[in-house]
């Protein structure tokens, strides 16, 4: 443990800086090293998302020390997010479409701003989509950690593992592959989980259970929430 500790260590030194926002929401311009480790944001909407967070937060303050969902749209669209966990101060920071980078570009917005207890990140599904490899999703997980760990050392960390879905069928071996990589980076970090939703969503000929969906077999419906509620709760103890 402490040698896994210390590369992470050295790897948040070379992530120092990279999520500062700019005056327009922007992520702001890392240091050169930094930028060749890790690819810039996946697309500049993403700002129009940090804006919208900002105006939420001025509109209604955020709990106290929340726990923050952030990542694609499978938590954007957990409609149900507060009433699933009521004992708990949750805050949904997702943002449909987003990469598992741009959640690192994006820290401070979706995660270190609001001192929270315990992240909870879905990331990779869109990153798979795009080609990326399972080994790239990997390392920005590890990226990931690290960044968050520079501002907030002692914050638990929890990864949702990248589910199964009817219409993305074809990308269901990288997508364990992806899956396999992080759970064996993630053993090795401290106060790091990886939350396997994925196999529970796989029926007994191990393809993706269609009742977990809506119409476009991509996104979840109540009964896949429900099921990740049951998954998800025991981390949030």
């Amino acid at each position: 443990m402490r040698s896994a500790r210390l590369a992470l260590l050295l790897l948040s030194a070379l992530l120092t800086g990279c999520t500062s926002p700019g005056p327009t929401g922007q992520a702001a311009a890392a240091p050169a090293d930094v930028t060749a480790a890790l690819d810039p944001v996946s697309s500049p909407q993403w700002a129009t998302d940090m804006a919208r967070f900002a105006a939420q937060d001025a509109d209604q303050p955020p709990p106290a020390h929340p726990v923050v969902f952030t990542g694609s749209s499978s938590v954007r669209m957990w409609a149900t997010l507060a009433a699933d966990f009521p004992r708990q101060p949750v805050l949904n920071r997702g943002f449909g479409g987003s990469q598992l980078r741009d959640a690192i570009w994006y820290a401070d917005q979706v995660a270190v701003r609001y001192q929270p207890r315990r992240i909870v990140l879905y990331a990779g599904d869109n990153d798979i989509d795009a080609g990326r490899t399972p080994e790239q999703v990997r390392d920005d997980f590890r990226a990931f950690v690290a960044r968050i760990r520079r501002d907030l050392p002692e914050v638990p960390i929890a990864y949702l593992s990248i589910k199964p879905s009817p219409a993305r069928i074809d990308q269901l071996p990288a997508q364990q592959r992806a899956n396999s990589l992080v759970k064996v980076e993630a053993a090795q970090m401290e106060d790091v989980d990886f939350i396997d939703v994925a196999t529970p969503m796989l029926d007994a000929e191990g393809r993706p259970r269609a009742e977990l969906f809506g119409d476009d077999n991509l996104h979840m419906n109540a009964r896949g929430y429900e099921l990740w509620r049951g998954i998800v709760a025991p981390y949030l103890r």
